[in-house]
Parts: structure tokens; sequence; C-alpha cells
């Protein structure tokens, strides 16, 4: 089994789900955009969902990466929150077919367990934020918010990503995920750090 194969496959599913949004993906019509047949497909791919599995695993390995480095890099927690957002919008943009999985609209009708793969890929970003938050609120000599305020906190944060991604999806890649998010950025940062 060849990795270059593996690689194609997926760089043409990703192109694949990008130039034909809002669409259904076969794996015949896969097969001939690769330029094999389907039984060779399936000789580097047991299934479709192998296919998603692999570009989630690159999904995990770039985005949590990248934010592994914010973290050892940066101190503040509304620029380690600014960047974690942003290195998720500037994923999705440069990545718009894996934005269609992120989003879930192309799992539709594909095993659950992408569904929740998807899921915890979104639950992880949230658990960090909520870390980041937590870590100031401690460090913080203003009167400290409840837990329920930062979990809050951070699930606004992490929604407002999603909306961000799903409004760049569902405009066929037309209405850019990060063109608004340094002002949201502003208004949300307000908000969550100001002191009172």
């Amino acid at each position: 089994m060849s990795a270059g194969r593996k690689q194609q496959i997926l760089e043409v599913l990703a192109r694949e789900l990008e130039s034909k949004p809002g669409l259904r993906l076969t794996t015949a019509s896969l097969a001939q955009a690769v330029g094999v047949s389907e039984a060779a497909l399936y000789r580097h791919f047991p299934s479709k969902a192998k296919m998603f599995d692999a570009l989630i695993d690159f999904a995990e390995n770039a985005v949590f990466g990248l934010i592994a480095t914010i973290l050892a890099e940066q101190i503040s927690a509304p620029t380690r929150c600014a960047q974690i957002g942003s290195v998720l919008l500037q994923f999705a943009e440069r990545n718009p077919g894996i934005a269609r999985i992120l989003i879930g609209d192309i799992l539709l009708g594909e095993h659950e367990r992408l569904r929740a793969r998807v899921a915890q890929f979104f639950e992880r970003i949230e658990a960090q934020l909520r870390q980041i938050l937590r870590e100031a609120v401690a460090s913080s000599t203003r009167p400290q918010p409840d837990r329920a305020t930062v979990n809050a906190a951070a699930n606004l944060v992490t929604a407002v990503i999603i909306g961000r991604i799903g409004l760049f999806v569902r405009s066929s890649f037309r209405l850019s995920p990060t063109a608004l998010w340094d002002d949201q950025w502003a208004m949300l940062e307000r908000a969550l750090f100001s002191v009172n």
C-alpha cells in the first residue's frame, strides 16, 4: 500500500468536498476523480468513513499542534484565546473540504462515530479555552467569577468559532471565516476580560 497513493486519495477527497459544496460524495465519483477503480480505492481505505477519519486526524494534528505552540509561547489569556480562534478559522479557510467535515454537513448519513469524533474535536477546543480562562481567573486579583461563568465563556467563544466556520461552509466558501474575527474577538475580549 503506497503512502503516496493514500495521500493523493485524501488530497483529492478534500478537493472534491470543496469543489462540490452541499453535495454528497460517493466512492465511485471519488475513484473517478483519483483516476482509479473503486476496488483500488478500497485497497487503500476499507471505507469512506476511514477516509474521513484520516482527514479528521489531519485536522486534529494540525490544529492541536498549533495550539500547543500558542500555549508554549503566549502567557496572556486573551492572546491565547484569540490565537486559538484564529488558528481554527485559518485552518478552515485553507481547508474548505475539511471544514465541511468539521461542521458535519458531509457526515449526514455517515457512521455515527464520525460525528462523535467531530464533536470531540470541538469539546477539546472548549476544554482548552476553559482551562485558559480558569488560569486567568486564578491569577487575577479581582473578584473570582464562578465556575458556571467560566464554562459559559468558553462555550461562547467555541460557539462563535463554530458559527464562523458554519457560515463559511453554508456560503459555499464565499464568506471568509476570518473576515470579521478581529472585530468579533475585540467584542468578546471586552466581555470576557474587562475589569468591572
